[in-house]
């Protein structure tokens, strides 16, 4: 059963617009993300205003699986009240796998901006997950948290849902790309990820927090994971990326 106090912070943010306060808000947050891919705030309200019919045809597979019905039904948040646990168990696991993942970067799981532009609870629940499951995609697949990171998970994200604003944060991504970056993402990380988004389980019907004391290469294997080739990243090519580290959405 829901409480009314997750109730509250999955419908407290929420604002109405019509077609064409939806079309500007879009707009704007599309030219601003061009500009400065690092907030996640407009990324954000980029998927929400143009990922509707993608967030409905989410809700309906999600209805459709078990796993699913389990998490519309129950709701989980991927907050630190609800994850922290997470950092006690044992190396091999995946939870302990997202604990370092989150904490050598030092985020935060309650960081995430709240879902505003959603028309319904249930969809504003639904791209509220899609939004906080992204840290547990990172871990699973093993992807880094610099530019050309974001734009590979960015890639298995639309080839999961379909949703516009994650082939539009590509296309910016790589705009951004030094021309090394550039060869290196076409090269190797965008024909991996298109094979790993589709090859792999749908992500969005998985209840992560109950598989999180389980052993990391085992759920990959069930769920079809194809983790990043480990010589995806070239010497010389990953120091020049370090420089654009940062959560991006």
């Amino acid at each position: 059963m829901l409480c009314g106090s997750r109730i509250a912070m999955i419908e407290g943010a929420r604002i109405r617009l019509n077609g064409w306060q939806r079309a500007a808000v879009a707009f704007g947050s599309a030219f601003g993300a061009l500009i400065d891919p690092r907030r996640a705030d407009l990324i954000a309200a980029l998927g929400e205003t143009t990922g509707k019919p993608a967030f409905d045809r989410v809700l309906e597979r999600m209805k459709s699986s078990t796993e699913g019905r389990a998490v519309l039904l129950e709701r989980p948040r991927v907050i630190s009240s609800s994850v922290g646990h997470a950092w006690d168990l044992p190396p091999n696991t995946f939870g302990a796998a997202y604990a370092r993942f989150m904490g050598s970067r030092n985020f935060s799981p309650d960081d995430r901006p709240p879902v505003r532009f959603m028309d319904t609870e249930e969809l504003t629940y639904v791209a509220m997950r899609a939004r906080e499951v992204h840290d547990f995609w990172h871990t699973l697949f093993g992807l880094p948290t610099n530019l050309i990171g974001e734009s590979a998970l960015k890639v298995i994200e639309f080839e999961q849902m379909l949703l516009p604003m994650c082939m539009l944060s590509v296309i910016g991504g790589t705009v951004r790309f030094s021309d090394r970056q550039r060869a290196l993402f076409f090269k190797h990380y965008f024909p991996w990820a298109i094979r790993a988004g589709r090859q792999c389980t749908d992500l969005m019907c998985v209840y992560y927090e109950r598989h999180f004391d389980q052993d990391l290469e085992d759920v990959r294997r069930r769920w079809g994971i194809i983790p990043v080739p480990p010589d995806a990243i070239k010497p010389n090519a990953a120091r020049s990326l370090e420089a654009e580290p940062g959560r991006l959405t």
